[in-house]
């Protein structure tokens, strides 16, 4: 894979942000982005224990897809005092995943407010993600294809990124979000995956306090250096045939993938690995 480092800047103005990265669709990092917002200092691990540790969360592995899973189902629950024992006890795979703020633990709400990044970001979706050590997600993109800020508190976190015209080199998996869930984008076997090596994308680390900017549609994996946690703020898609997409992946084609399992059951989550490697270009 051909990776470079995605930009970062210790600060920016909103014109300059629109001109440089929304406008054009690229990635950068703010890297000394605070909005003045108390979470920088008091949000951590500790702290989500002791405002949220009752709280029963849903935990997410990165075992394969199986016909019977539903759409986003979790793996496990747990309660979040436990989890965050278990993050900082040992390496776990179990990660938090679109844990909605203004639904569960609405007094976090007080510790942040919505910057004016020059695009109107939606204010009932505020998402958190955990992970422990080494955990990480599928290579993936949204379904609704949104701008996505994101704001990393504690720990270090890989982020690789690709732009949608990247699709042809992904052995993407028809009817879904993801890449074939066999390969390890942080270190891939690329005479498995050879595609790959046409493929070009970003790639960056985040520490507590910065902020990575993922542009409508953008392929993202995350892996969890350490411990740690993120918010992500979104932004609907601009583009019209995003917007059209995210109306398609939503309304048609999630819907369409759940009947077929229903349908067919493994074989059909079998028959799309198998062509996303067979309409993968090399």
């Amino acid at each position: 894979m051909k990776l470079v480092e995605i930009p970062r800047v210790s600060s920016i103005s909103k014109k300059d942000f629109v001109a440089n990265y929304l406008k054009p669709q690229l990635p950068v990092v703010l890297t000394s982005f605070d909005g003045e917002w108390p979470a920088y200092s008091k949000w951590s691990l500790d702290y989500m224990k002791t405002i949220a540790g009752d709280k029963v969360v849903p935990l997410y592995d990165d075992r394969p897809v199986q016909h019977k899973d539903g759409f986003n189902e979790p793996h496990a629950t747990m309660k979040m005092s436990d989890y965050i024992d278990l993050l900082k006890k040992e390496p776990t795979k179990y990660r938090i995943f679109l844990w909605n703020i203004l639904k569960e633990v609405p007094e976090l709400q007080k510790d942040f407010s919505y910057p004016d990044f020059g695009i109107r970001l939606l204010k009932q979706l505020p998402m958190l993600f955990f992970g422990g050590r080494d955990s990480h997600t599928f290579m993936h993109y949204d379904i609704d294809l949104a701008n996505i800020f994101h704001f990393h508190f504690e720990g270090e976190k890989e982020c690789i990124l690709f732009s949608q015209s990247q699709n042809k080199y992904l052995y993407k998996v028809p009817h879904s979000l993801i890449t074939h869930e066999s390969i390890d984008f942080s270190d891939p076997d690329l005479d498995k995956w050879p595609a790959l090596k046409k493929a070009h994308g970003f790639r960056t680390t985040l520490k507590h306090g910065e902020v990575l900017y993922m542009p409508e549609g953008y392929w993202h994996y995350m892996k969890y250096k350490t411990p740690g946690f993120s918010m992500s703020l979104r932004a609907l898609a601009r583009n019209p045939r995003h917007l059209a997409k995210a109306a398609y992946n939503i309304f048609v084609m999630r819907h369409f993938d759940v009947l077929m399992r229903k349908i067919k059951g493994q074989k059909w989550i079998d028959w799309k690995n198998k062509r996303a490697i067979e309409r993968t270009t090399v």
